[in-house]
């Protein structure tokens, strides 16, 4: 069997890679925006056809040995854009193998090691009430981990600015501690509940925001701060009376490495989409497994991916919850694929069918033009730039 052709697809915010092979079998994968994630994901898309170069005219079912020369042929290795490209291969890769087994990929992976996949979704609204009620809603539903943005709003510009861009140090935590005891009161004591301030604060204010949260038990605290110093990783986690998880803007077993020597997580956040899929996440897994780190793959895009973390998720002994968009199974998503992977409440069915037990509609996807990631900066009162 010969790969014939790898290219991608993109519908409204997502983006698939079809892998084609002269037996007739296809793999899918997702792929992350990577460098685009602030506007159009131009670059992740060249590193598609980059990886193509190389793979055309290979046995897809080598995927360890491509994964190496996809890899080792970009001499200035490691960057995110070529490795979401790598990532998105190797899922449609791993994908083809299921299928020419006639297995799931979890199957080839050593078998499962749970019966089912526990999930925590994300709240959506901006008032400690809206959250709250979207809150109840959830847990009524059989979800038993739920995740809030602890400061409403994220502002577009000074004029409108309403999140934490414009808050001093004392209302940040005043804001944090309303929108969580709101949700804690409403879901009880028992549900699991996350926070995720998505890197945008400094090690002080989030060493202030999670001591004002400590009397609310978190299962973890998301993200604090800015994901390139290893050592502030370290302080903030030493300083905070609840476990940090990170890793969603980290790609190569490297990064991971050094994250773990710092001690600056005890959750590790690795996205299959942009950290070079299954064949690489399986390692930086294990070494989470060594330190005795739990591993809560990232999941914002699509039912493709979301499909990929099942099949990983079945396998893994340190996956304790999956992150998973409440949106998944609906609208332009749950369009984009021919049959989502099944939920039962709070937890996600292992699905039988082989490969990662998911196709994209092809036919759906010409219904959805390609739109730009819009996340607009996060500008201080004097017009400076905090984030985006």
């Amino acid at each position: 069997m010969k790969v014939t052709r790898v290219e991608t697809l993109h519908a409204d915010r997502y983006m698939y890679v079809k892998v084609s092979t002269d037996e007739g079998l296809i793999g899918w994968g997702e792929l992350h925006p990577a460098s685009g994630t602030g506007g159009t994901p131009y670059l992740p898309k060249a590193g598609v056809d980059y990886c193509a170069e190389y793979l055309v005219g290979k046995n897809p079912l080598e995927i360890e040995k491509h994964w190496q020369h996809m890899f080792r042929r970009c001499l200035f290795r490691g960057g995110a854009d070529v490795m979401a490209a790598i990532g998105a291969i190797d899922i449609a890769l791993w994908d083809i193998k299921g299928k020419s087994y006639g297995k799931p990929v979890y199957e080839l992976l050593g078998g499962p090691t749970r019966d089912r996949v526990r999930l925590y979704t994300h709240l959506a609204g901006d008032s400690p009430e809206e959250l709250a009620e979207e809150a109840r809603a959830r847990v009524e539903e059989g979800f038993t981990a739920v995740r809030l943005y602890p400061f409403g709003g994220f502002g577009q510009s000074p004029a409108e600015a309403s999140g934490l861009e414009r808050m001093s140090f004392t209302a940040l935590q005043r804001a944090a501690v309303a929108r969580v005891a709101a949700v804690r009161e409403a879901i009880g004591p028992d549900v699991d509940l996350i926070i995720d301030t998505i890197n945008r604060l400094t090690p002080a204010e989030a060493i202030a925001v999670g001591r004002a949260l400590e009397p609310f038990n978190l299962y973890f605290f998301e993200d604090p701060i800015e994901p390139e110093n290893m050592d502030q990783w370290g302080y903030v986690a030493a300083q905070l009376p609840m476990p940090i998880a990170m890793g969603e803007r980290l790609y190569t077993i490297y990064q991971f490495r050094d994250l773990l020597r710092a001690k600056g997580a005890a959750f590790i956040r690795p996205d299959l989409s942009l950290a070079g899929g299954i064949t690489n996440i399986r390692k930086i897994a294990a070494l989470a497994e060594a330190e005795y780190v739990g591993v809560v793959p990232h999941n914002p895009l699509s039912a493709v991916l979301t499909a990929a973390c099942v099949q990983l998720d079945a396998a893994t002994p340190n996956i304790p919850v999956q992150e998973y968009p409440y949106t998944d199974n609906q609208g332009v998503k749950r369009d984009l694929v021919h049959e989502p992977i099944e939920r039962e409440g709070g937890y996600l069915k292992l699905p039988s069918r082989p490969g990662i037990g998911v196709e994209v509609n092809e036919a759906a996807v010409k219904h959805y033009p390609p739109k730009p990631y819009d996340r607009p900066p996060l500008l201080y009162a004097d017009g400076s730039l905090r984030d985006y």
